[in-house]
């Protein structure tokens, strides 16, 4: 009799493969079908850039694409359609805009609707958005979808969604976005249709009416061209042109350099700048209506730029200095040394290290040669490496009309050398020294006084309030010393504050 066996027999497993699990449903449920290279390369054509249609709003766009590949799906034509060659989904909504426009223009007001309301939010009806029952909490889900920029391929669209295939989201994502579609979905249910219409119309989603009045002027009569003047006045006062001019208010270039030559000699004769400017612009703007380049042009610019630095007015310098950069550049002639040399200063007077290097890029090793344009680079030099003595040797010494340039940020760089001064000589200085290094000369016509800069320097002092701290030593007749070791703060504070903004109009 044999015995029974210790252990229980189990059969030998020869896969790893689990047994299939039991469905939860009795109906059989559709098998997804795969997508090909082809799907993919037809949504990566319906974004690309050259495809994009600018009257097409990319939110509708995305929504369209979304459901050409759903319906493909559902219809089991993934495989058949020939998505290389396929309509994308921007076309198929312009083909539809077209076909509303047309109608809209033959059954005149009876059709009076913004292009974007004849799509819906899904780019599928013909109905206004604010004309269809929502039927469907999924209708809002689909709404609140577009408002996103996402991709669609990169969305969890369902069973049949191309973001299931692709990516698709977490648990966690899932959950974020679902809270999110509830909270908006209960806002949208709140909001009432016509709010939402004029909403969209305000914030441009709606094609703009065409206007019921008519213009009064014939623009197709207005002059393309330049502007041939007849004018034989000299002197014209400027105005500013709301329409193109008459020929016979517009003087000829003949006229324009006679009228050129009365505002030079009457500037040097009565020196009203008030006159000079209005005639100058005026002549610019004869130039410009009759599209002259001409020498004549740099001239008229070079003269009321010099003009505008002399008496300070940085706005109309500027808006000459800008149209002689582009004037030199064509080779026009004039004196592009001298202005380029002025540009190089106003930036450093503006503190712009921008507008430096640039005008530094554009210099060619014959333009670093010339002596106006090395003074202004070694001005720049100096001040870059904090050598106020320098500068200050470089400001008595500049050529053309530099000083004047050099006169509005010369009372900031004292401020700068001063607080250099005080934290290097202590405990006092001089105050012959501080005038000889601070470059004080007096002031004008007032060379042959010998105390002259002294003075103007006990000014300078005077101005920021360090008058206390001037004292003379060694009795009568003694040296008068400044006592830099107290007003080190003082001037410190003082250069930062002058630093701190450029308060100029017209700027380049």
């Amino acid at each position: 009799m044999n015995s029974a066996p210790s252990y229980t027999a189990v059969p030998v497993r020869h896969t790893l493969s689990r047994p299939p699990a039991p469905q939860a449903s009795s109906s059989p449920e559709k098998p997804k079908e795969p997508f090909g290279a082809g799907v993919r390369a037809y949504v990566q054509r319906a974004f690309e850039s050259g495809n994009q249609i600018d009257s097409v709003d990319p939110k509708i766009m995305q929504a369209r694409l979304k459901s050409i590949i759903s319906e493909a799906a559902e219809a089991g034509t993934m495989n058949t359609i020939d998505w290389y060659t396929y309509d994308l989904p921007q076309d198929f909504i312009k083909r539809e805009m077209d076909e509303a426009m047309r109608n809209r223009a033959q059954n005149g007001p009876m059709t009076n609707m913004n292009t974007y309301g004849l799509l819906s939010s899904d780019g599928l009806s013909s109905l206004p958005s604010h004309a269809r029952k929502r039927k469907s909490p999924e209708a809002d889900l689909n709404g609140s979808e577009q408002q996103d920029g996402t991709p669609p391929w990169k969305k969890k669209t369902g069973m049949n969604g191309l973001g299931d295939r692709i990516t698709g989201l977490s648990k966690t994502q899932e959950r974020k976005q679902q809270k999110k579609n509830n909270t908006m979905q209960a806002h949208s249910m709140d909001v009432d249709p016509d709010v939402l219409e004029k909403r969209r119309q305000r914030f441009g989603r709606g094609t703009p009416e065409p206007s019921i009045y008519v213009n009064p002027r014939d623009d197709s009569s207005l002059p393309t061209g330049p502007v041939v003047g007849t004018c034989q006045t000299l002197e014209k006062n400027y105005f500013r042109l709301t329409a193109p001019p008459a020929p016979h208010t517009v003087r000829p270039l003949p006229i324009l350099e006679k009228a050129l030559d009365l505002v030079r000699k009457k500037w040097k004769k009565e020196h009203n700048y008030s006159y000079a400017c209005d005639q100058l612009k005026s002549l610019r703007q004869d130039l410009t209506v009759q599209h002259i380049k001409s020498s004549f042009t740099v001239k008229v610019y070079e003269l009321h730029a010099r003009i505008a630095l002399e008496m300070g007015d940085l706005g109309e310098y500027n808006q000459c200095q800008t149209q002689l950069r582009a004037l030199y550049k064509s080779n026009m002639g004039g004196n592009p040394e001298e202005f380029v040399a002025y540009r190089i200063l106003y930036f450093i007077y503006t503190s712009n290290r921008t507008g430096v290097n640039d005008v530094l890029a554009d210099l060619t090793t014959a333009d670093k040669q010339k002596p106006a344009v090395q003074h202004a680079l070694q001005v720049r030099s100096a001040l870059a490496s904090g050598n106020y003595h320098k500068f200050f040797r470089l400001y008595d010494d500049a050529p053309f009309m530099g000083p004047y340039l050099l006169d509005m940020f010369v009372q900031r760089e004292r401020l700068a050398a001063m607080a250099a001064i005080c934290k290097a000589y202590k405990p006092d200085v001089g105050l012959a020294f501080l005038t000889q290094e601070l470059a004080f000369h007096g002031e004008e016509g007032s060379e042959d006084d010998p105390e002259a800069g002294l003075r103007q320097c006990v000014d300078f002092l005077c101005q920021h309030k360090a008058e206390h701290l001037i004292e003379q030593k060694g009795g009568e007749g003694g040296e008068v010393r400044v006592l830099t070791g107290k007003a080190s703060l003082m001037f410190e504070n003082a250069r930062a504050a002058a630093f701190r903004s450029v308060d100029i109009k017209g700027q380049i």
